[in-house]
This record gives C-alpha cells, structure tokens and sequence, in this order.
C-alpha cells in the first residue's frame, strides 16, 4: 500500500501555476500531430501535414468545449441548473471523455466538408491519433489524485488523501491508461497500418473504448453525486459507453458489408 503524496503542480512561477494535467493535454496534443504526420508522409495517404496541423487544432476545440460541456451536463447537471455559470468555471476542473468525443465528432463535421473529405474518412484517420491523449490523460488523473478507484486489498493499492477516508483503493486511473492509452493505441495502429474498409477503424476505435472503459469502471469509485445509475452497480460511464459498443459493432458489420459488395 502506499499514500498518494505527487504535487499535482509541476511549475510554480508567481501567480501562475502549471499543473501536470495539463501538461498531460499538451502531450497528447503533441503526439497525436508528430504520429499523424507520419501517417500522412506514408505512400498514399491523402493527407499532407498541414491538414493533419489543421485537424489537430479543431480536435483540440473539440476536446475542450465538449469535454467541458459534457462534464457539466453528463456528470453535474444539477450544480448547472442551479448555476448555469459554472459551465464556464473552467479553473475548477472537470472535463469528460464521452463530452469531448461528442464535440469532435460535431467539429470533424465541419472540418471534412473545409477539407472536401467524407466525414469517416477523417475519422478514421483520427481514431488511431487519440489514445495516446487518452492514455496521458489518465497519466494526469493520476498525478492529480483525482477519479480514484473503489477500495481494495490488492498489494498496489493506493491510499488517496483527496478521497477522505483513508482507504486503500485501487488505482484505477492507470488502469485506463493500461487499457484506454496503451492497448488500445497498439492496436488501432496495427489495424489501420493496412487499407481497411471506411467506417471501419472508426467502428474499432468505438468498440473497443466502450468496452475498456465498461470493465475499468468496475474499479473505478462512482462519481459521488451520481452514485450508481441503474441496478445498484451501473455508472454513469457505462452508461454513456454502451451506445458507443453499439455504434461501434453497427460501423464495422457497415464497413465490411458494403466492401463485400463493392467487391462483387
């Protein structure tokens, strides 16, 4: 067992404090331009590096804004109702995955008809790009003390001060990066090293988050003004992960059957 003691600030210049999660944000940012401008160098791509900079810029907007929007909305709408301005308290913290998917999903949108490209032809270039941000991001978690895991007895656990209770709980937050960052990079990448079906990568990536972040969230401390949504053992991010299982699996029975019959 061991006691969280990480300063969740790494640089302190004044006024002006740089917290490691954002410096998590930066990283993802960085590495998911440096891999996508590898894929646009490769033999046929379609893609130049100035539209992979472009995409990375609009993704990031989508990231903040609906990361935010859908922390607030998903996660504490009740603190909105009954102050509509703390959607703009950024400083505070909060941002959700599934809100950040939802606003670069919108802006990928808008992105693909400035680029004259479908809209899963953007995607799926993207979707092997983003685990890496993920995977930092749980990084960040982590160093944070924050979104904890429920307690346990395993040799690992880890004693989060912010929690309040002294308990030893699983460190769930690295278990996302495990899942949501590294495995799921890995493979995307190699699936989409090879020509695959449109929709299909877009379909993968779905599939598989949904159901990593499904089984993490059975480690994963309910958020304590939700509880348990639904059965006395549903989260809140299970919920939201179901219909991204469900897209996923309809994409890639989508993506092969319209190439099998294009192929006839």
């Amino acid at each position: 067992m061991w006691v969280h003691n990480i300063d969740p600030v790494a640089l302190n210049l004044g006024p002006l404090q740089i917290h490691w999660y954002g410096l998590m944000y930066l990283l993802g940012f960085a590495a998911a331009w440096w891999l996508g401008a590898r894929r646009a160098r490769r033999a046929g791509s379609g893609w130049t590096e100035d539209q992979v900079s472009d995409l990375i810029f609009w993704g990031a907007i989508g990231v903040i804004l609906g990361g935010r929007l859908g922390y607030v909305l998903f996660y504490n709408f009740d603190q909105f109702l009954q102050e509509p301005l703390w959607l703009f308290a950024i400083w505070e913290g909060g941002m959700s995955f599934h809100g950040g998917l939802l606003g670069v999903v919108c802006v990928m949108f808008l992105f693909a008809r400035k680029q004259g490209k479908t809209w899963m032809q953007v995607t799926d270039f993207l979707a092997p790009l983003v685990p890496i941000g993920l995977g930092a991001g749980r990084i960040g978690n982590f160093i944070g003390g924050e979104l904890w895991g429920r307690a346990a007895e395993v040799p690992w656990a880890v004693v989060f001060p912010r929690a309040g209770d002294g308990l030893a709980r699983h460190p769930s937050q690295l278990y996302e990066f495990a899942l949501e960052g590294v495995c799921l990079f890995l493979l995307l990448w190699w699936f989409s090293h090879k020509p695959r079906p449109v929709m299909a990568v877009s379909g993968l990536f779905l599939l598989l988050y949904g159901v990593f972040r499904s089984v993490v969230e059975f480690f994963r401390e309910p958020d304590a003004q939700l509880g348990f949504v639904a059965l006395d053992w549903v989260t809140q991010g299970q919920l939201l992960s179901l219909p991204m299982i469900v897209l996923g699996v309809v994409l890639l029975v989508l993506a092969y059957r319209q190439s099998a019959d294009t192929s006839t």
